[in-house]
């Protein structure tokens, strides 16, 4: 059969930046599955995106479907024909239903019984026929949110469609897509090259688009980018600051990617960076450059989409749009400076945190007695800890974060310097947010650790006494990810405390503004316990491994931790299989009958295998007392795993329900002391193996 290279392009008006990658990918796999479900092969198709066109190239694809029969069933033969072997009147009904004569009758077995039927030659449909309703299907299927329509034209897209590209090697497919006849005919750079440019073969398409400069590959662009960037960073001993998002909509803005460094006057760098990276980078598209030490530096890269004669005017032209900018940010950073930070909180007992629970100073406050409650704990300062709980919230009335709100935090750590507060204070101003999103760092100083956690343990608890607390759908508080926030600041902190201690110490910085504390202790309690399974699976810990360790309700997130980290680690052991099954064996046969009070009495012990494990159990359980005590579960299951082979010849050569009442009695007792040392770390019965 015969293969050729397709070529489609599908040229706009300037496609939506931010989706540019999302379409083309879309329209790629849009495609695989409508060849695939049209019985078309190819080898590969390679997927192309600049800001006025979408493209595919089909490589090695069928010239046309295989050719097939098809089967029309008729009735049984007995039926079919008479006793002489004539045609019936089922048969002829069949025969004139489907246009047929007696010599193209055709027999199949179905079952156990024979029936007649056509066998129909169905010729396989070319690719110039296929192609085009496959192609305006996958357009149809795009993710566009808003669809546009063109002057006189009824078929819709992201944006006006100019040209359509249909070619099989050097032959254009008859087509009409998204209302246009499709050609042979593309156009370049809108400046540097726009005239028509027509491609005689579908391989041609990337050459001769460079020819005119455009760089149709999104891959490719993105390394020139990635190139001239680092070329003019390392000019000025500088890094690059290259979010992935920021990357992907320059990459998807510019068709001839040319990268000019640009600078700004210094004594902007007295405001706080992050102001400035923030609008640098949201309104301007710019990548601003760092030090080693992440100071930033008075330049910033733009990527144009020109390679001008005179690249200074492009420069200059951008150093001119962007010097407004910076000088916004350096009036809110002035003007904030006038009103010491703790002067604010007039401005925060008129904002509300939430009607039930009152304003922001309210939360303030009852943070204030939290983080005192908590110093002891995370090993804070008390003075500093309350200090900062009563200035945490005071940059949120700041002109600096009405202007830019991801500073909420950072604003506060400027201010706080620049007013002479310790460092402690200071820094925790900035950390009390961390960790923001999964996988977050976490705050560096005690200090802010404790008002991070009193934040967050202060709205979980506030929403759960009104009794807000998340469904399915909502959480507008976000106190699912808040919760996240709470285990890891108590896990990775080492801090030895129950989620109960910390649940009651927020209810007591509320005091009767919470009605009922039982019920949101309770409430509370159980939602953050039931959040370890999310936390621990978003970092690949296994359902089962997570269940073990719940089946013992561990009261401190910090002792879950361990008990799951061992469960973990003894999982990969060769001997766990065998070990989880032999506890479920024990569990269920504990379950059907309990073990009775007292030791096991070795004068009724007569096989050789419970000998045997009884004299290792009596050896063991001695060396892993200690390893309980320190919360050293790893080393403890470690040692356990010994008992493996005693236990499996136990259950070989023992019958534990065995007629003599003494015999069994002491079985069973041996079997409890054998769970119990397991259950000490968590209930491996469930591990699935």
């Amino acid at each position: 059969m015969s293969k050729h290279t397709v070529l489609f392009e599908l040229g706009c008006e300037e496609l939506p930046p931010k989706s540019l990658k999302k379409l083309r990918d879309a329209l790629k796999a849009e495609t695989e599955k409508g060849l695939k479900d049209a019985g078309l092969a190819f080898d590969a198709i390679e997927a192309y995106a600049a800001p006025r066109r979408l493209a595919l190239k089909i490589v090695n694809v069928d010239g046309a479907q295989a050719d097939t029969q098809k089967r029309f069933d008729g009735p049984a033969k007995q039926a079919a024909f008479d006793v002489e072997g004539k045609p019936t009147k089922a048969l002829e009904g069949f025969m004139r239903g489907q246009g047929i004569t007696v010599d193209q009758v055709s027999t199949f077995q179905a079952g156990k019984v024979e029936k007649v039927c056509y066998l129909k030659d169905v010729k396989g449909q070319s690719l110039d026929v296929l192609l085009p309703q496959i192609l305006q299907a996958a357009l149809d299927n795009l993710p566009i949110a808003k669809r546009m329509r063109s002057a006189a034209s009824r078929t819709e897209f992201v944006r006006p469609v100019k040209w359509v590209v249909l070619l099989k090697d050097n032959d254009v497919i008859d087509a009409t897509i998204q209302d246009h006849k499709a050609g042979n005919v593309t156009y370049g750079h809108r400046f540097h090259a726009p005239e028509a440019i027509t491609l005689t073969h579908a391989d041609e398409y990337l050459s001769k688009l460079k020819a005119a400069h455009v760089v149709a590959s999104f891959e490719e662009r993105q390394a020139i980018i990635d190139q001239q960037v680092k070329a003019l960073a390392d000019e000025v001993n500088a890094i690059a600051i290259v979010p992935a998002d920021l990357r992907d909509e320059v990459t998807a803005l510019v068709e001839w990617p040319v990268a000019l460094r640009a600078s700004f006057e210094e004594r902007f760098l007295a405001v706080p960076q992050e102001a400035l990276i923030t609008t640098m980078q949201d309104n301007q598209k710019y990548f601003c450059l760092v030090n080693t030490e992440n100071k930033l530096q008075p330049y910033f890269i733009t990527v144009s989409n020109i390679e001008s004669k005179d690249p200074t005017q492009i420069i200059e032209g951008n150093e001119k749009v962007v010097r407004p900018r910076l000088s916004d940010a350096e009036f809110f950073f002035l003007q904030d400076q006038k009103q010491p930070l703790a002067s604010r909180k007039e401005k925060l007992a008129n904002m509300v945190f939430q009607a039930e629970l009152g304003t922001l100073w309210d939360k303030s406050t009852r943070i204030a007695k939290l983080a005192v409650a908590l110093a002891p704990i995370t090993g804070a300062n008390p003075q500093d800890a309350e200090k900062a709980a009563l200035l945490a919230k005071c940059d949120l009335t700041s002109e600096l974060v009405g202007e830019f709100p991801e500073l909420q935090g950072i604003a506060g750590t400027y201010y706080a310097r620049l007013e002479g507060e310790n460092d402690e204070v200071a820094e925790s101003l900035g950390e009390q947010y961390l960790p923001k999103f999964a996988g977050d760092v976490l705050p560096k100083t005690k200090t802010g650790t404790t008002i991070a956690l009193a934040d967050r343990l202060d709205t979980l608890t506030g929403i759960f006494g009104i009794g807000q607390a998340p469904t399915g759908s909502k959480d507008p508080f976000a106190l699912r990810r808040s919760a996240i926030g709470i285990l890891r600041l108590v896990t990775e902190n080492e801090l030895d405390v129950s989620i109960e201690d910390l649940i009651k110490l927020a209810l007591a910085a509320y005091g009767d503004v919470l009605k009922d504390h039982d019920k949101t202790l309770a409430d509370a309690v159980a939602f953050l316990e039931g959040r370890y399974r999310a936390k621990y699976e978003d970092q690949g810990v296994a359902v089962d491994v997570i269940q073990a360790v719940q089946a013992l309700s561990p009261k401190s997130p910090l002792d879950f931790d361990k008990r799951v980290n061992a469960v973990n680690h003894f999982r990969d052991l060769p001997e766990a299989a065998a070990l989880a099954a032999a506890n479920k064996r024990v569990a269920n046969i504990l379950a059907k009958e309990a073990a009775p009070e007292g030791a096991v009495v070795e004068a009724n012990l007569v096989e050789d295998a419970e000998k045997a494990l009884f004299a290792e159990l009596a050896k063991i359980a001695p060396q892993v007392e200690p390893l309980f005590a320190a919360k050293d579960y790893t080393a403890a299951l470690s040692v356990l795993a010994a008992l493996r082979a005693p236990v499996d010849a136990f259950f070989d050569g023992v019958m534990v329900m065995a007629d003599d009442a003494d015999l069994k009695a002491n079985r069973l007792r041996m079997l409890a002391q054998l769970r119990d040392l397991f259950t000490k770390v968590a209930d491996i019965s469930v591990l699935q193996h």
